[in-house]
């Protein structure tokens, strides 16, 4: 029996589906036993999955492990059951391993990296766990072999409609249906792997490879008539780490789900939407698209060419893309990376003035900030990665440090503890946001009223319109009676 493990990644009542899981699962439904084990619904997660194991007799643990929340679950919860159940095998995959699989491979508790895509590769390993034969033909694993550590060749990425569908009947389904902005009963879906860009600041790369495998328009669309004739959703929320590269994929999809009655929201790039055609934004707007992410990061343009952006975005095209959005009503979900080296007190202020502009043009936008953080994949190179290193940056060595309070906050890049940002920059940032927020409160916050929403605006407008973002003392309380949500794109 293999238990594949999520680890807790968020908060009650937002937990996504595991669709990394489903996806595993779906390779792995006729040939091995398995269950699916969400750490989202554990309400004492060692003892809960060590007894899980125990009473399942489980010959095998697989887990999915994100930089956050997962790795801050992960690490001590793997580190136990090695210590209580030393025989079993212990499996990690997802972003966090195929970035530091060696870290992992060195704690002593964590026996296999699977990196990249792993629906494969974990198949195979499951064969030569079970029937025997060598690691070494199983690519795209890392493993220990006595004291060194193994790294086979990258697998070659398979395209996403060569797998089954995902097994929904594997996991329950209502625990993964909710209400939001999107729909009143909404749930996730991902309908594409990998991206063909190399942002530098994006773990994305170190995954795919800069490929990008879609699935089809009518494989799409029979899962959206799946998901609502079987589980009464109307509302999806596309993961894919690009939805939108291809438009004659999108235009057909839109026109294949135009009637159903579902909305969404997906992920996709400036540059990219921008050039669409009208008659492909006409169908998206009928299709039911209510709100599309789009990684803005800056309001510099050289910046952007050191975030290695490519393709053709710029500040400008940010603009034009929001102007553009409103008149279809569709509404922007923009983030920004801030806080970039060299100058990053610099980089901060001109962010903050596009975004200003932002909402000059289209005040629904909605706005996600981060700081900086570096990511392994750029050691070999890439602008930011170097500044980083100059100013001292160095990763972790161990996943026991990995889930030390500074690391935490890194992974979750709110308030990293990086050398070339200190504490007044990050409260500058906060301020920042707690005003704009407060003036332009988010369209996805449905419990806020209309009353709630003029006393905010009445309150905040006079430091919005000077650009006095210091001490929002009265904005902090407001937070506290009203509950307003910030802007953010897990709230997803």
């Amino acid at each position: 029996m293999l238990i594949l493990y999520n680890p807790s990644s968020t908060s009650p009542d937002r937990e996504p589906l595991p669709m990394s899981l489903l996806a595993l699962a779906a390779v792995l439904e006729d040939r091995y036993d398995y269950e699916i084990v969400d750490g989202n619904f554990l309400t004492d997660p060692g003892n809960e999955l060590i007894q899980i194991l125990r009473d399942k007799k489980a010959t095998t643990l697989g887990m999915t492990v994100m930089p956050g929340p997962q790795v801050n679950q992960a690490v001590p919860l793997a580190k136990r059951i090695k210590q209580e159940i030393p025989s079993l095998p212990i499996i990690w995959g997802g972003y966090f391993p195929t970035q530091h699989g060696e870290v992992a491979l060195e704690s002593g508790y964590v026996d296999f990296v699977v990196r990249g895509q792993g629906e494969l590769t974990l198949l195979e390993l499951m064969d030569v766990l079970h029937n025997g034969g060598g690691l070494s033909s199983v690519n795209g694993l890392m493993y220990r072999e006595g004291s060194q550590i193994k790294q086979n060749s990258e697998r070659a990425l398979t395209p996403i409609n060569d797998f089954p569908r995902f097994p929904y009947h594997r996991v329950k389904m209502e625990r993964y249906i909710r209400r939001n902005y999107i729909g009143g009963r909404t749930t996730d879906h991902s309908s594409s792997f990998g991206c063909p860009f190399a942002c530098n600041f994006c773990a994305v790369v170190s995954m795919s490879n800069r490929r990008w495998l879609p699935e089809s328009p009518k494989r799409m669309a029979d899962t959206f008539k799946l998901l609502k004739e079987h589980y009464g959703v109307n509302g999806i929320l596309f993961h894919d780490m690009d939805f939108f590269i291809s438009e004659p994929r999108v235009a057909e999809f839109c026109d294949r789900i135009k009637g159903f009655g579902v909305s969404w929201w997906a992920l996709g790039r400036t540059d990219e939407l921008n050039r669409y055609k009208e008659a492909t934004w006409k169908l998206m707007q009928k299709s039911g698209l209510k709100m599309v992410f789009c990684g803005a990061e800056s309001g510099s343009d050289y910046m952007l060419s050191k975030m290695n952006k490519g393709g053709h975005a710029s500040a400008q095209v940010t603009l034009d893309l929001a102007v553009k959005m409103k008149q279809y009503g569709i509404i922007p979900e923009y983030s920004f990376v801030l806080g970039n080296p060299p100058e990053p007190e610099k980089d901060i202020e001109i962010t903050f003035d596009f975004i200003r502009r932002l909402k000059e043009k289209n005040p629904a936008v909605e706005i996600v900030l981060y700081s900086y953080t570096p990511v392994p994949m750029n050691a070999s190179g890439g602008d930011l990665y170097e500044h980083s290193r100059e100013a001292g940056f160095e990763f972790p060595s161990s996943l026991e440090e990995w889930v030390e309070d500074p690391w935490r906050q890194f992974a979750m890049r709110r308030e990293p503890k990086t050398p070339w940002l200190d504490e007044n920059s990050f409260r500058k940032i906060r301020n920042f946001e707690r005003v704009v927020n407060a003036y332009y409160p988010t369209t996805t916050d449905l419990k806020l009223t209309a009353l709630n929403k003029s006393v905010l605006k009445t309150l905040s407008g006079w430091r919005y319109h000077f650009g006095f973002y210091n001490y929002p003392i009265e904005l902090r309380v407001l937070q506290r009676l009203f509950s307003y949500q910030r802007p953010e794109t897990t709230g997803f």
